[in-house]
């Protein structure tokens, strides 16, 4: 089976890649699904034209650090000339494991400038743009495809094809068009196809949201790796249940409650400790805190308290108020996980890392917790 195109410490049969996502692929959740078993992670895709003009906002999103290795930063745009000095830029300033194209992003405003899937209209220029950054990196060239921008161009064969021939290492395919959007399921037997027609390792994409749809992906596919996505919000526990389920072992269950608050603050302090404004790190940490609680009972109500927070101390609030009723309600007590005796959900974790500074660069403990401020990529 070929190898991807950088270096995978433990070399899995079949890495498990964090996607690429819009306002939720930063630094702290990164950090944290690979703490859980992911492989391999992508930052937020990025604008090509932001980073040729030197956009600070453009630059927050491409903040990595070593532990984070390896990573690919992933761009997008229409231009070949402006994606290739993009790439070069990327190269020289972060360094990344890999560069990956986005030819998938389905979001209007993306694909208005003829970026993300938009891109998919025009197969020569697909192959125009990979060339253009090739030539202009040495970093490994990846790139993320749809099937097709609607059913009349529906072609993943054709496409992936077209992605190799232009010198793409690897190619990752969502199955779905851009009409599409995220409707209907995923078409596995389309991976199936591409994986059969190209020589280049290809990662599947779509429809992940448990342990078993990993290994089911894998048999029915051949994929070279197996790219999560959507599934993870709210859960990033999934890279461990499917590493389970692909390697034969027993698929560790959801976790309880207050397990799952506990990981919740984790991901919000890391959240807090990313952004230089604490205030705008939980207005924009909102998003992930109806993830965490969805499907619990009573999460309606809870969310709607949720979104009106302000600071990590609310949340901390708030959730050990949820988990106090919880326990009045079920008549007896939330297993009580990692937290320190005599101290709620908001406690540090034992054995872990403590919160030492507010910082827009950090590093990370073993344990997933920061620890203090180090120089960043």
């Amino acid at each position: 089976m070929n190898p991807l195109p950088f270096n995978v410490p433990g070399d899995p049969d079949t890495p498990l890649l964090l996607a690429p996502q819009a306002g939720v692929s930063e630094s702290p959740f990164r950090r944290l699904c690979r703490s859980f078993g992911a492989d391999v992670v992508l930052t937020e895709f990025v604008s090509a034209e932001g980073i040729v003009r030197g956009s600070e906002r453009t630059a927050s999103y491409l903040r990595f650090d070593e532990e984070e290795r390896p990573i690919g930063v992933q761009i997008f745009g229409a231009d070949p000339a402006t994606m290739g000095d993009a790439a070069a830029l990327v190269t020289e300033t972060y360094g990344p494991d890999f560069v990956d194209i986005n030819f998938g992003c389905p979001v209007k405003k993306v694909v208005k400038r003829n970026g993300g899937s938009g891109c998919l209209r025009d197969l020569k220029l697909v192959g125009r743009i990979i060339r253009a950054v090739d030539r202009a990196t040495p970093l490994p060239v990846t790139a993320k495809i749809r099937s097709g921008f609607d059913e009349a161009t529906r072609d993943p064969v054709a496409i992936g094809r077209v992605c190799q021939d232009a010198g793409a290492r690897m190619v990752t395919l969502h199955p779905r068009t851009r009409a599409d959007m995220y409707s209907g399921k995923a078409r596995w037997e389309e991976i199936a196809a591409v994986v059969e027609a190209l020589e280049i390792p290809v990662v599947g994409n779509g429809d992940v949201r448990c342990g078993e749809d990993a290994r089911a992906m894998r048999e029915r596919t051949g994929c070279r790796g197996i790219m999560i996505a959507r599934g993870s919000h709210g859960a990033p526990w999934l890279f461990g249940q499917s590493r389970a389920a692909l390697d034969g072992e027993p698929v560790p269950g959801e976790p309880d409650l207050h397990t799952r608050f506990e990981i919740c603050i984790r991901h919000a302090a890391n959240a807090v400790a990313f952004e230089p404004d604490p205030e705008k790190a939980i207005r924009e940490f909102r998003k992930h805190l109806g993830w965490y609680t969805k499907g619990i009972p009573e999460g309606r109500r809870l969310r709607q308290r949720l979104f009106q927070v302000c600071d990590l101390r609310e949340v901390r609030v708030v959730l050990d108020g949820y988990l106090a009723g919880h326990r009045g309600r079920e008549g007896g007590e939330p297993r009580p996980g990692n937290t320190r005796p005599g101290e709620g959900v908001a406690g540090e974790v034992a054995g872990e890392g403590v919160l030492r500074k507010r910082r827009s660069s950090y590093r990370y403990d073993g344990a997933g917790e920061p620890t203090a401020a180090a120089p960043g990529r």
